[in-house]
């Protein structure tokens, strides 16, 4: 496993109402601040349609309560004292806060019980099934697992790289080398990688470096202002770590491709290639490279499968055939002399 310089886990145990409101389903409160500070605990959502109908014995009312068409035309069947009471045992629960997706209009009596109990109710216009959907990958967001990792994140032909390696090995320099050639910088020096869809690894900056970079003997430079706006992204899927190491000439490194490393984060297993560093040796080249390589594996094309099936196959010809072969490609070149 390379030598990553890695934080610990890092999953939140809640986050407030408030920090749904960026959610782009177009979230609008309608008890103005009532409830915006109160604590969701879990990333599921819950549709409260036996609540409402007064069975709460498991009830999870820690969770995001999602009132879609069911539930709406459910308290519009009662009576105005049966909706008031059926709401206001949703409420009795101190629920974090209630959605309300269809744009439905919700009776101020009703609002009024909501802020009597601080729970926040939150109107959107799209329909139910989009505001589970959206709702669900935003919370998964905020309740999934991240590290921070010290490295450089580029992308390379679509391909998320991340440079690691000791500090002064030259990963920012290889990165900007990469963006002078058309390729777009994601994160420099601190990468934070958040766990998506239990298999996926998506890296970005943070707030405060952005993409800006630190050059050892220049300082530091704004990529952004620099190169323009093709030359970064926010964020990307981490495909391949290249390690890099100072050229160990005891170590065995691997010269066929046929044995695959990889680098397990946050339970995911991540293609890694370590990639021994000498004078003249040009690494950015080497990692677009990498890069291309990775897009021929990925659509079924292995270069070192294909040639030790070669190597075999010519093997067992020499063996069943033995004598002396022209082994050149070209055995007649005919009148061609250049």
């Amino acid at each position: 496993m390379p030598n990553l310089r890695i934080s610990a886990p890092n999953v939140r145990s809640s986050v407030s109402v408030r920090e749904l409101l960026p959610c782009p389903i177009g979230l609008v409160p309608l008890t103005g601040e009532v409830g915006l500070d109160n604590n969701i605990s879990e990333k599921s959502l819950h549709r409260p349609q036996l609540a409402l109908a007064g069975y709460t014995e498991f009830f999870t009312h820690y969770r995001v309560q999602l009132f879609g068409n069911t539930e709406f035309f459910y308290l519009k069947s009662l009576s105005r004292d049966g909706r008031l009471a059926a709401f206001r045992n949703i409420c009795a629960f101190s629920v974090p806060c209630i959605v309300l997706a269809n744009g439905h209009d919700i009776e101020p009596e009703l609002v009024e019980l909501a802020r009597e109990h601080n729970v926040a109710l939150l109107s959107t216009q799209v329909d139910t099934t989009r505001a589970i959907s959206v709702l669900s990958e935003f919370l998964d967001d905020q309740f999934a697992s991240q590290v921070n990792v010290h490295g450089s994140l580029v992308d390379v032909y679509g391909v998320g790289i991340l440079f690691t390696g000791s500090s002064g090995i030259g990963k920012s320099e290889i990165a900007l080398d990469l963006v002078e050639r058309g390729h777009r910088l994601v994160a420099d020096d601190i990468v934070v990688l958040t766990k998506k869809r239990e298999r996926v690894l998506m890296g970005t900056g943070t707030s405060l470096v952005k993409h800006f970079m630190e050059i050892r003997g220049l300082g530091v430079i704004d990529v952004r202002q620099m190169f323009g706006i093709r030359a970064i992204r926010f964020q990307k899927r981490l495909e391949i770590i290249v390690e890099l190491e100072i050229f160990d000439p005891s170590r065995e490194y691997n010269r066929t491709g046929l044995d695959e490393t990889t680098t397990t984060l946050l339970d995911i297993d991540v293609p890694t290639v370590r990639l021994p560093i000498i004078p003249g040796k040009n690494i950015t080249v080497i990692s677009e490279t990498i890069a291309l390589n990775y897009l021929l594996k990925t659509y079924g094309y292995n270069a070192s499968k294909v040639f030790s099936e070669r190597l075999i196959d010519e093997i067992e010809r020499k063996r069943a055939a033995p004598g002396t072969t022209d082994d050149r490609h070209v055995t007649d070149f005919q009148a061609d002399d250049e």
